[in-house]
C-alpha cells in the first residue's frame, strides 16, 4: 500500500472514531438533559404538591376559625380570633398567587401557617376552659336553683302548715253557745204564753268552757231577725264589725270570760209591734257567730 493510500486510511479512521465519539458525546449530554428535565419536572412537580398541601391546610384552618366564632361569648376572644382569620385570609391570597416554583416563600407561609395554628390551638384551649368553667358554674347555679326550690317549697310548707295550725288554733279558741233559747216575759217579769202580753225577749245560753279562747272581758252581741227580714235595733248606729261589714245588733252584753263554762242571758225589751211568723235570735264574739236558732210568735 502506497502512502497516499495510507494517509486516506487513517485520516478515514480519525474521523470515523471522532464521528463516533462525537455521537457518543452528543447522546451523553442529550440524555444528560433529559434525566435533568425529568428531574426539574419531578421537583416542579413536588412543588406544587406541597403548595396544594399548604393552600388546603389554610383553607382547612380557616374553616376551623369559622366553627369556633359562633359559640365564643368572650368577646375578647372573639376579637383575637377574628384578626388571626383576617390573618389566615391574607396568607391563603398571598399563597394562591404565589408561584409553585417559589419554594422558599412556600416555605415560609408554611412556618407561618404552623405559628398561627399554635396560636389557634392556645386559643381553643382557653375557650375551652372558658366552657368548662361555664359548665361548672351551669351546675352549680342548677345545684343552687334546685336548693333554693326546695328551701322554697318547704318555707311554703312551713307557712301552710303554720296557717292550718292557725286556723286549727283560731276555730278552737272560738266560744261555743250551747242551751241557746227565748223566754216571753210579760210586763211583770214573768213567763208568757200570750204574743200579745210580751214586753220582753228573755235569751238565755250558756258559754262553753274552752282553755284556748283567750280569757277577759268579752261583748255578746244579740241580733234578732224578723220574718220580714229586719233586724230589731234600737238606733241605726248600733251595729258591729263583721266579715269586713258593719251590720245591726239589737242588744249587747259585757262578760268577764275566764275560760270555764258560763251560763248568762240578755233581755230585748219590746217597744214596738211585733209581727207575727218565725224569728231568728244570733250571738256574736270577738267577730264570730257563735250561736243562733229560730223561734216563732203565733199567738
Amino acid at each position: 500500500m502506497d502512502s497516499n493510500k495510507k494517509r486516506i486510511l487513517i485520516i478515514v479512521s480519525t474521523a470515523a472514531v471522532l464521528i463516533i465519539a462525537l455521537a457518543f458525546a452528543v447522546f451523553y449530554y442529550v440524555r444528560k438533559a433529559d434525566q435533568k428535565d425529568a428531574e426539574v419536572a419531578e421537583i416542579t412537580e413536588q412543588m406544587k404538591f406541597e403548595k396544594e398541601q399548604v393552600t388546603k391546610e389554610y383553607s382547612n384552618l380557616n374553616s376551623e376559625f369559622e366553627g369556633y366564632s359562633p359559640n365564643i361569648k368572650n368577646d375578647s376572644i372573639v376579637k383575637l380570633l377574628q384578626d388571626q382569620k383576617v390573618k389566615v385570609g391574607q396568607l391563603l391570597n398571598e399563597l394562591r398567587m404565589t408561584s409553585a416554583t417559589n419554594a422558599k416563600r412556600i416555605a415560609q407561609l408554611k412556618s407561618e401557617l404552623k405559628s398561627v395554628r399554635l396560636v389557634m390551638i392556645q386559643y381553643v384551649n382557653q375557650i375551652d376552659s372558658l366552657n368548662s368553667a361555664n359548665k361548672t358554674l351551669k351546675t352549680e347555679n342548677v345545684a343552687v336553683h334546685k336548693k333554693y326550690k326546695e328551701a322554697t317549697e318547704t318555707v311554703q310548707q312551713l307557712s301552710k302548715e303554720k296557717e292550718s295550725l292557725n286556723q286549727v288554733v283560731t276555730r278552737a279558741s272560738i266560744l261555743e253557745i250551747t242551751n241557746f233559747g227565748m223566754t216571753p216575759l210579760n210586763s211583770k217579769g214573768k213567763k208568757t204564753g200570750w204574743f200579745s202580753q210580751t214586753a220582753t225577749l228573755q235569751f238565755t245560753y250558756t258559754i262553753g268552757k274552752n282553755v284556748t279562747a283567750q280569757p277577759g272581758e268579752k261583748t255578746i252581741y244579740l241580733r234578732i231577725t224578723r220574718p220580714d227580714g229586719e233586724v230589731l235595733t234600737k238606733s241605726p248606729n248600733n251595729v258591729f264589725p263583721f266579715e269586713n261589714k258593719d251590720i245591726a245588733y239589737s242588744a249587747t252584753k259585757y262578760i268577764e270570760y275566764t275560760g270555764e263554762a258560763k251560763n248568762d242571758v240578755i233581755y230585748w225589751k219590746v217597744g214596738e209591734i211585733l209581727p207575727k211568723g218565725m224569728y231568728r235570735a244570733e250571738l256574736f264574739a270577738d267577730g264570730y257567730r257563735i250561736g243562733s236558732f229560730t223561734f216563732t210568735f203565733e199567738k
